[in-house]
């Protein structure tokens, strides 16, 4: 196991078999040690910023099964383990709800600039209650733009974007049907419109060969100079060098990133940046979305174990192999 998870799905584990775990929950795993461990195991549970490449997956004849706490397989190279008759395991679309708590946060802390505000307080400064010296900006009332919005969390960022009385525009390549967007109160518009009109720009696509670098210097030049551009979905989405030079530019007033290009490496010049607020990918870090993550990894594993069919395999026709 390449971190520590909860409690009861360890408890689970060691009723059934000897677990290791590499207890830093600070640090990803390096490779050198994630290589030893899989040389000692039979069955890898490993979470979604692994580098599980055909390095790891071969590293021991004998493994069995990689279970991984993550939706999708993207840093698995399955095909490697597909080769092995290795089968792949995921969890379910599970982390719905706290990563749109997440989005929102961002949206609230580069308006209101609350990251730049904390950092003023605890240095002893106080420009008192009426200052203009850290005016930010609304977010009631405001246009929010949901690119690749169509999905489970972009409607979910829609429903709290309601609260706080906003417009809120969805762009994706295959229009939802009418009645879905009244239920959830959207409004459909092509993605140059959206990015002209919405004062935050918000990132939901998957991560793909289309939507790789799906927001560059063509898009960032779109956007108003006020705007925020928020991204929980994957790093890739955005040209991140191009978003630098817009920062650096002023061409849009901030970013709220959660997910980066090259993560874990962060591009030391957003980090120097008061308008952007950054996070460590921490879009399912509740105690309850994990502990339910970490439970659906440990059916794969059990199911495995018993000889059952596995209930989220990526690659089912190692068993046909």
């Amino acid at each position: 196991m390449t971190q520590p998870v909860s409690e009861q799905a360890l408890a689970r584990l060691r009723a059934a078999a000897k677990v290791t775990v590499f207890a830093d929950a600070s640090r990803i795993i390096p490779k050198r040690a994630l290589i030893d461990a899989v040389r000692e195991a039979d069955i890898l549970y490993c979470l979604l910023h692994d580098k599980i490449d055909r390095s790891v997956v071969t590293a021991n004849p004998a493994l069995r099964l990689i279970a991984a706490q993550s939706i999708t397989p993207s840093n698995i190279d399955v095909a490697a383990a597909t080769e092995r008759r290795i089968p792949v395991t995921v969890t379910a679309a599970i982390t719905t709800e706290a990563v749109a708590d997440l989005n929102f946060g961002l949206m609230i802390a580069l308006a209101r600039r609350i990251v730049e505000a904390d950092r003023t307080a605890r240095a002893g400064k106080f420009p008192g209650s009426q200052s203009a010296h850290l005016l930010g900006s609304f977010v009631w009332g405001k246009t929010l733009g949901l690119i690749g919005g169509g999905g489970l969390i972009g409607k979910a960022v829609a429903r709290r974007a309601h609260g706080f009385s906003m417009r809120v525009l969805y762009w994706t390549p295959r229009r939802k049907p009418e009645h879905e967007e009244r239920e959830w109160g959207l409004t459909y518009a092509p993605l140059d419109q959206l990015l002209g009109e919405s004062d935050f720009v918000s990132l939901h696509s998957p991560l793909t060969k289309e939507t790789r670098h799906q927001i560059g210097a063509r898009e960032l030049r779109l956007m108003k100079k006020t705007a925020f551009l928020v991204n929980t979905a994957r790093g890739a989405v955005i040209d991140e060098a191009a978003l630098v030079r817009a920062l650096a530019k002023k061409q849009i007033a901030g970013a709220g990133l959660d997910v980066f290009e090259h993560e874990p490496k962060i591009d030391p010049a957003l980090k120097k940046m008061s308008n952007v607020v950054l996070t460590p990918h921490i879009g399912s870090a509740t105690p309850e979305v994990r502990a339910a993550m970490a439970d659906i990894v440990v059916d794969n594993i059990l199911a495995f174990l018993e000889g059952k069919k596995l209930p989220n395999c990526v690659n089912p026709q190692v068993f046909a192999l």
